[in-house]
């Protein structure tokens, strides 16, 4: 896998090497465009859910001059952040991977609060017309659960603690306040990788 070297001005510009887009990534946009947007997140997460519209029309304003890259980093304080990775991976085998994405995100307040979110996940499993019987088997496997922790390993040993984290061409940016700041930063990237 090839790494990106970045310096990050939040930590004092200290070395951080983070992964570049691979086919293994979530990806909207165009995988071979000149800015690249990862995002590392948690379903669970209220500043996540904030974000999300925000990202969404990013990827529909920007289009194709940019790779938007969705990152699993579930964080343990949130009893089902792992099981919403779980759903939207089962869901991704069945090509529904950003649907998935979209509907937990969008009805966060309904399953955030569950002892256990799983029910929830598998009647958005069938609001979205995916086999049953593949869904659950994928969500409870072994090899989605592997990939869900291996995405929380890669995290954590960039040194992130906190959701959303946010790269820009591998150099990390502070979260921006607004739509407008992150639009912004975008739309200067851009402009410097013509």
């Amino acid at each position: 896998m090839v790494k990106l070297a970045s310096r990050s001005p939040q930590d004092g510009g200290s070395a951080v090497t983070v992964d570049a887009v691979s086919a293994e990534d979530w990806l909207k946009g165009n995988r071979d465009a000149q800015v690249v947007l990862i995002e590392y997140s948690d379903f669970q997460c209220p500043a996540c859910a904030f974000y999300y519209p925000l990202l969404k029309n990013l990827t529909e304003e920007f289009g194709d001059k940019i790779a938007m890259v969705y990152r699993h980093f579930p964080l343990p304080n949130h009893q089902n952040a792992k099981p919403a990775a779980y759903a939207a991976e089962a869901a991704g085998r069945q090509g529904k991977f950003w649907e998935m994405h979209d509907m937990i995100f969008e009805n966060q307040e309904e399953w955030q609060g569950k002892r256990s979110a799983d029910e929830v996940f598998l009647t958005y499993a069938k609001t979205l017309n995916l086999d049953e019987d593949q869904f659950k088997a994928d969500f409870a496997s072994r090899e989605i659960k592997e990939k869900v922790d291996n995405a929380y390993r890669n995290a954590t040993g960039l040194g992130l603690n906190s959701t959303p984290t946010f790269f820009l061409n591998g150099t990390k940016i502070a979260n921006p306040r607004n739509y407008d700041e992150l639009k912004s930063a975008i739309t200067q990237a851009i402009n410097e990788n013509p």
